[in-house]
């Protein structure tokens, strides 16, 4: 139906575009001419308001799929308008002037559609990649190879509303059910150089998935770097403010990366382990991270001081009481980390998890994990850009994330940090598992 619909509306809007040339080529009155482009002109301002006349109930796909369908018709448009203007230069005997005149109308009206849609994938499409508008930016008056950036823009956008489509659909199917509906409420603890913005969550689209679907989700909150110790002292008041909050006896932690070090050392010494349920963590480095090790080894001790002077100055504005760059990570060194663990045994009547992935490439994510990726290459055993896989994974419960794709998953792609669609591997729902898991556990 939407190509059927998408055709007749370019049957139209080529009809308009061809204008000048058809007032000179039919016999009809003045009279019959004016109105026949009034009236195209009223179908084209519809057409961009309509733009297939598709409603979704979500508001953001509602706009994709209008979107797509004013860039689709535009390559259309764009491509049958050429080769009217080639065929009318050829045989219809006009002279120069109309065939600009005709040849230009047809190219604005045609490129004031295609921007009408970009309009609407740049505030509603999470999934079209920069780069693309940029290319089109450069490449909008290249013949061709506007249309081929055109079609990859709008296949992008499209792929992610039908993505996004089965998973709202999915929800609405399980709504009643509430999967994520645990005994005890989830603690959601960050790693390093980050804090719990709502405004940018460190974990993306995952947390509003889990409360779609029945979880009750909660927020670390502790500083963005420092002592191992001093984080653990700050997740145990937010522990405890939790409990008080919500009358629970216990909450369940999901920790990434130095989260789950934190949430560790918070249980094991700081007396949390009476309040906590479960802890999965997340490409945690129990016994390391040996990027850390890489780049102290590489890097001047004048240089450290100077970009942990400059971040622990920003963190504060941003909100830390008294961020530390520096020894937060220090202490993420191999040797620092597998002493810790010794000091750190799991206590009886928890549930622990580890959870790792790995990249497969360099381009599976950008600068700095590239850079680790290469860096822990020599370890052998995979690494997701920072941490490797013989580090996160610890205890007698082990999750090794076996992704299919050429890329792999990175340490942020495990937080939903760039909120991408990656093929073969849910995050959102990668989560929903986790949790309804628990919730099988009676957690």
């Amino acid at each position: 139906m939407r190509k059927i619909r998408l055709f007749i509306d370019q049957l139209f809007l080529l009809t308009l575009c061809s204008s000048p040339a058809l007032w000179k080529l039919t016999k009809f009155s003045s009279g019959i001419k004016i109105a026949a482009i009034v009236l195209l002109s009223l179908f084209y301002i519809v057409y961009l308001i309509s733009a297939g006349g598709r409603k979704d109930k979500n508001s953001k796909l509602n706009r994709i799929a209008k979107g797509t369908f004013l860039i689709d018709g535009a390559v259309f448009s764009l491509f049958a308008h050429t080769v009217i203007v080639i065929l009318l230069i050829i045989f219809s005997g006009l002279n120069g002037w109309r065939q600009v005149a005709n040849a230009l109308t047809g190219y604005a009206l045609i490129a004031s559609a295609a921007f009408a849609g970009m309009i609407r994938l740049v505030v509603s499409s999470r999934q079209v990649k920069l780069v693309k508008y940029i290319a089109l930016l450069f490449t909008w008056y290249i013949p061709i190879v506007n249309m081929i950036v055109l079609r990859s823009i709008s296949h992008s956008a499209k792929k992610e509303f039908y993505f996004e489509q089965a998973k709202q659909e999915l929800d609405d199917m399980r709504k009643e059910s509430e999967v994520c509906k645990t005994k005890y409420p989830i603690l959601m603890v960050h790693g390093i150089f980050f804090r719990d913005w709502q405004m940018f969550n460190y974990w993306g689209r995952i947390p509003k998935e889990l409360v779609r679907n029945g979880a009750e989700v909660y927020y670390g909150k502790q500083q963005s770097a420092n002592l191992i110790s001093t984080s653990a002292g700050e997740l145990r008041d937010r522990i405890e403010e939790v409990i008080r909050e919500t009358g629970a006896p216990k909450l369940n932690i999901i920790a990434h990366s130095k989260g789950g070090l934190d949430s560790r050392y918070a249980i094991s010494k700081l007396g949390m382990d009476k309040y906590v349920a479960s802890l999965v963590t997340i490409n945690t480095p129990h016994y390391g991270c040996n990027f850390v090790d890489d780049i102290l080894s590489k890097v001047s001790d004048g240089l450290l001081q100077f970009v942990a002077n400059r971040y622990n100055k920003l963190f504060t504005v941003l909100g830390d009481t008294a961020p530390n760059f520096e020894l937060g990570i220090r202490e993420l060194t191999h040797s620092n980390c597998a002493k810790l663990d010794t000091e750190l045994p799991d206590k009886d009547g928890i549930y622990y998890l580890s959870v790792m992935s790995v990249m497969k490439n360099m381009f599976s994510a950008g600068f700095p994990l590239n850079l680790g990726y290469f860096l822990n290459r020599k370890d052998g055993t995979g690494n997701d850009g920072l941490v490797v896989r013989e580090s996160a994974l610890r205890g007698e419960n082990t999750l090794m994330i076996e992704h299919k794709g050429r890329r792999g998953l990175s340490h942020g792609d495990m937080i939903d940090l760039f909120r991408e669609n990656i093929d073969g591997f849910d995050v959102r729902e990668f989560y929903v598992g986790i949790v309804k898991d628990l919730k099988e556990r009676g957690l």
